[in-house]
C-alpha cells in the first residue's frame, strides 16, 4: 500500500498546518526557563489577548481543549455546586459527564442533536433561581458533532443578568473562526485548543479568565494540581510556565498568531463564513440535506445527511480516491452523516476541491447528474467570490 503523502484534512481537527508553522516546529528546542522563551511567552500572550478580544488573563496549558475546559470547571467550582449544562451534541454531553464526575449538581438544558440550544430556556431557569444557587453555566459554542453554533451572545447576556453564575464556555472550534468578543460579552471562562482555528498541531490549550472567575477560584474546593490555574497565573507574571511546556508548539503558536494578526479578525471571520456558505449551498445543489438547523450553521464544519447510503462507506471512497479525509458521525449518527471541516488554514481552493470530490463520487454512484455537478460548483464559486 502506497504511503499517502498529501492527505487533505477537511475535518474539525486536527486542521491543516501552514508551512511557516511547520518550519517553526522544526526549530531546536530552547530552555523553558530562558530569557528567549520568556520573550516568546510575552509575545504569544499579547496576541492571544488580541484573538480573544480581552484584557483578561489568557493562560496556555500543555494539554488538549478538554484540559482547558476541565481546568475552568475544577478551579472555579466546589463539590455540590449547582450548574447548568447545555447539551445538544457530543461535546455538550461530555461537559455533563465531567461536571458530574466532580460532584456537581447538574441542571441539563438540552436540544435534539442538529438543533441549537434555546436561550430562553436558560433565561427561565436562571430567573427562577431566586436564591442564586446556580454557580455556573457550562456550554459548547460551536458543536462540531452536529455542525450547529449556539447563540452564545444571547445566553451570555442572561448569565450576566443572573449576577452570580459564571459562564464556562467551550470555544474550541469557534475561537479563531467567528466573533467571540470575550470582554464585550463578559465571558468568564473561555477554553480553546491549538489544533483548531489556531492552525497548529494538537497539544496546547488556552483559557481566558475574568476577574469574577479568579475570585471564584478562592472558594473552589475541588482538588487540582497540574491544572491549578493559580500556578499558571503566578508563572505568567514572569512570562513563564509552572511546568515544562511543549516548547516547539509555542514556537508554532507564535508564528500562527502572527499570521492571524496579519490577516485580521474581520478577514478571518469573513473567510470562515464564506466557506460555510459555499459548502452548505453546494451540497444542497447536490440533492443532499444539511443535518443542522440552517439558521445556526457552524463556521467550522458542515454536517451532511446521507439518507440513502452509508456515510462511512462514502467517506472511505473520498479518502481512497482523492486523499481527502472527511469526518464521520458520532454515536447514533455514525453512518448517517459525514462532516466537512472548513476550519483554520483552509482556502478557496480546498473548498472547491472537496466539493468536486463529493460531486464526483455522487455522480459515480448514480445519485446526481453531470448538470448538478456543474451547478454545485457554480453555486460554491458565487459565495467564494464574495468579499
Amino acid at each position: 500500500m502506497a504511503i499517502q503523502q498529501k492527505l487533505s484534512l477537511m475535518i474539525p481537527g486536527p486542521t491543516p498546518v501552514p508551512e511557516k508553522v511547520l518550519q517553526a516546529l522544526s526549530k531546536h528546542p530552547i530552555g523553558h526557563r530562558s530569557k528567549e522563551f520568556q520573550d516568546l511567552v510575552e509575545s504569544t500572550t499579547e496576541n492571544l489577548k488580541w484573538l480573544h478580544q480581552t484584557q483578561n488573563d489568557v493562560l496556555t496549558i500543555t494539554g488538549s481543549g478538554t484540559a482547558a475546559m476541565e481546568a475552568g470547571i475544577i478551579n472555579t467550582l466546589s463539590r455540590g455546586d449547582k450548574v447548568i449544562c447545555g447539551e445538544n451534541g457530543k461535546f455538550g454531553e461530555r461537559w455533563v459527564k465531567v461536571a458530574k464526575e466532580f460532584g456537581l449538581e447538574v441542571i441539563k438544558i438540552d436540544s435534539e442533536w442538529g438543533n441549537p440550544l434555546d436561550p430562553e430556556e436558560f433565561k427561565k431557569v436562571l430567573e427562577e433561581d431566586k436564591q442564586k444557587e446556580i454557580k455556573a453555566v457550562i456550554l459548547t459554542h460551536s458543536e462540531t458533532s452536529t455542525g450547529v453554533i449556539n447563540d452564545l451572545e444571547t445566553i451570555s447576556r442572561y448569565i450576566r443578568e443572573h449576577n452570580t453564575a459564571l459562564s464556562i464556555i467551550d470555544c474550541v472550534t469557534s475561537l479563531g473562526a467567528c466573533n467571540v468578543p470575550v470582554d464585550e460579552w463578559q465571558l468568564d471562562i473561555v477554553a480553546s485548543g491549538s489544533q483548531k482555528g489556531y492552525m497548529i498541531p494538537p497539544g496546547l490549550s488556552f483559557i481566558s479568565i475574568s476577574q469574577k472567575a479568579w475570585e471564584a477560584t478562592e472558594r473552589s474546593n475541588i482538588p487540582k494540581f497540574y491544572l491549578n490555574l493559580q500556578s499558571y497565573r503566578k508563572s505568567l507574571l514572569s512570562n513563564s510556565n509552572p511546568y515544562t511546556p511543549a516548547v516547539n508548539l509555542v514556537f508554532a503558536l507564535d508564528e500562527a498568531l502572527k499570521m492571524m494578526r496579519e490577516e485580521g479578525l474581520d478577514n478571518i471571520f469573513s473567510r470562515h463564513s464564506k466557506h460555510k456558505l459555499a459548502i452548505s449551498n453546494a451540497v444542497k445543489a447536490l440533492n443532499l440535506k444539511l443535518f443542522a438547523d440552517e439558521n445556526y450553521l457552524s463556521p467550522s464544519i458542515t454536517a451532511i445527511k446521507t439518507e440513502e447510503m452509508d456515510a462511512e462507506e462514502f467517506r472511505k471512497i473520498i479518502k481512497n480516491n482523492f486523499d481527502i479525509l472527511l469526518a464521520g458521525g458520532q454515536d447514533h449518527l455514525k453512518g448517517k452523516i459525514f462532516r466537512v471541516g472548513h476550519l483554520g488554514y483552509v482556502n478557496d481552493r480546498d473548498i472547491i476541491t472537496v466539493i468536486s470530490a463529493i460531486s464526483n463520487v455522487l455522480f459515480d454512484l448514480g445519485k446526481i447528474t453531470a448538470k448538478e455537478v456543474g451547478e454545485a460548483l457554480v453555486v460554491a464559486t458565487k459565495y467564494l467570490e464574495k468579499n
